[in-house]
């Protein structure tokens, strides 16, 4: 049967050209999902020709779906990181479930408003309902709540807003903030759109295993207070970006207790984890924050834009965000449930749809069990990939998995600084040209290392292996020479 002509079917097609959308749309998903292997893990070199592409005038007439199809699959996606691909082992990518794809497709067509408990009060019911899972998951008391939102940077903004609200001041600019140097960027960033001035900011320096020094942070707060700063927040990682790092949290919760501090855990990457036996071993302490960042786009395996905020007191969320007016009177003011679960009353935003639908549809589909499994499995590729770069001739472990980010490094006798930084740059940049698997590389005391991220849920031991064939291969056509300056495309 002939495609249907879907340039006129207009903004309410008829039943049959709805369901010739979606399946020609289904065809070019499976088609591309079902040759990831296939597929190269990453591959830029003409992004800038492809990215043209995209320009172009308004249209003020339709074009054949097949065509439009085609801009998509076959030149817009061309380029760029493959994030989709088991393959992709450089930056905090689950690889994206096609069930929560589905629930998208659900969410938007039906386009329920689930802002506000009275609008969908069904859906609205079940994304607090997603969010007691997780909470339940950290170990948080029954007064404990939170929010799905776009990601980590927009909870850590909001966590730091609740802080702020909680502990400071109107006039609140004495306050001081505490983190590690290996703390995610966005904290920074969540610190100047709520207002802070740069020298609020005290980073901490982190110890041989890349955690935040606590005896240096006792001593800066100490100092703040002595000098007439009010300290009030301070940010623990649970697996920091470049290496997999989890900060000492059991006793980072009893200085925050005895200092007073607001303790804000950065879990976007790790915190799922607790999921299994030796991931809730690693978090131990989790529980005692007063707010913590979980990614379900990272460690639940999740497409892009579900982040959760979880705090321990949902009261503190709701004071510091809940805003009404008058034309939403009605949506908010249905029942006693109503000001317990407003998703809007937790975080900026207004207009959202049903996001927990992307969570809550794998995860009765799957159950947790089948989620666990496979973070187990990336715990021991992580543990696999270092013990295999610690047997590859020219390489050292420089960051040992905690979770399942390693960071290593190539070494040559007889040559350090600049030039060997320059040596890993050349190997990075031969792994990644093959396009076989995907590596990043970041900066760590000064020195330019290699990173590996265990987490698509399409990663598998065959992954590993061909990465090391990859890096063994890149090291040998490596040339050592003088740096001219090394740029890393950092981590992420």
């Amino acid at each position: 049967m002939p495609p249907m002509d879907l340039t006129t079917a207009g903004l309410e097609p008829s039943p049959e050209a709805m369901r010739e959308l979606i399946e020609r749309a289904a065809d070019r998903v499976i088609e591309h999902l079902s040759t990831l292997d296939e597929q190269r893990a990453s591959d830029t070199e003409g992004g800038a020709d492809v990215a043209r592409l995209a320009m172009e005038p308004l249209p003020e007439h339709g074009v054949p779906y097949h065509e439009v199809l085609d801009r998509v699959f076959v030149q817009l996606m061309s380029k760029g990181y493959n994030t989709a691909s088991g393959g992709a082992l450089s930056y905090v990518t689950g690889g994206g479930l096609l069930h929560s794809a589905v629930a998208d497709l659900i969410s938007a067509a039906t386009n329920r408003y689930v802002a506000y408990w009275g609008a969908c009060p069904g859906l609205a019911q079940l994304e607090h309902q997603v969010v007691r899972w997780f909470a339940d998951m950290i170990g948080y008391p029954k007064e404990a709540g939170g929010v799905l939102l776009s990601g980590g940077s927009t909870a850590n903004l909001s966590a730091l807003v609740a802080a702020r609200r909680t502990l400071l001041p109107e006039n609140f600019l004495n306050g001081t903030l505490y983190a590690s140097d290996q703390v995610h960027h966005s904290v920074r960033k969540a610190m100047v759109l709520a207002g802070f001035p740069d020298q609020a900011l005290r980073i901490i320096p982190a110890d041989e295993q890349f955690r935040m020094r606590l005896d240096v942070l006792a001593e800066r707060v100490a100092e703040d207070r002595a000098n007439g700063r009010q300290p009030f927040f301070v940010v623990g990682t649970a697996g920091t970006t470049n290496t997999g790092s989890v900060d000492a949290l059991p006793a980072l919760g009893e200085l925050a207790r005895r200092e007073g501090l607001w303790l804000h855990v950065d879990a976007a990457y790790g915190g799922f984890f607790v999921l299994t036996s030796r991931g809730r071993q690693q978090l131990e302490g989790i529980e005692q924050a007063d707010s913590v960042v979980v990614d379900p786009h990272k460690s639940l395996f999740l497409p892009f834009g579900t982040g959760c905020l979880l705090t321990r007191d949902v009261e503190t969320l709701r004071k510091s965000h809940a805003v009404h007016s008058d034309y939403i009177h009605a949506a908010v003011e249905l029942g006693e449930e109503a000001s317990a679960l407003n998703p809007a009353d937790l975080s900026p935003e207004m207009s959202r749809g049903a996001r927990a639908l992307r969570v809550w549809l794998p995860m009765k589909l799957l159950g947790a069990r089948a989620f666990r499994e496979a973070l187990d499995e990336k715990l021991d590729l992580g543990a696999f990939a270092a013990e295999r770069v610690r047997q590859l001739d020219g390489f050292e472990l420089i960051a040992a998995p905690q979770l399942s980010i390693l960071a290593f490094r190539a070494i040559e006798p007889g040559l350090d600084g600049e030039a060997l930084d320059a040596l890993n740059l050349h190997v990075l940049n031969g792994v990644n040209r093959e396009g076989k698997v995907h590596l990043s590389g970041t900066w760590l005391n000064g020195r330019f290392a290699l990173r590996i991220c265990v987490l698509s849920f399409r990663t598998h031991r065959e992954t590993i292996e061909r990465c090391m064939a990859e890096l063994k291969r890149a090291r040998g056509q490596a040339a050592a020479q003088p740096s001219r300056g090394v740029r890393s495309e950092g981590a992420g």
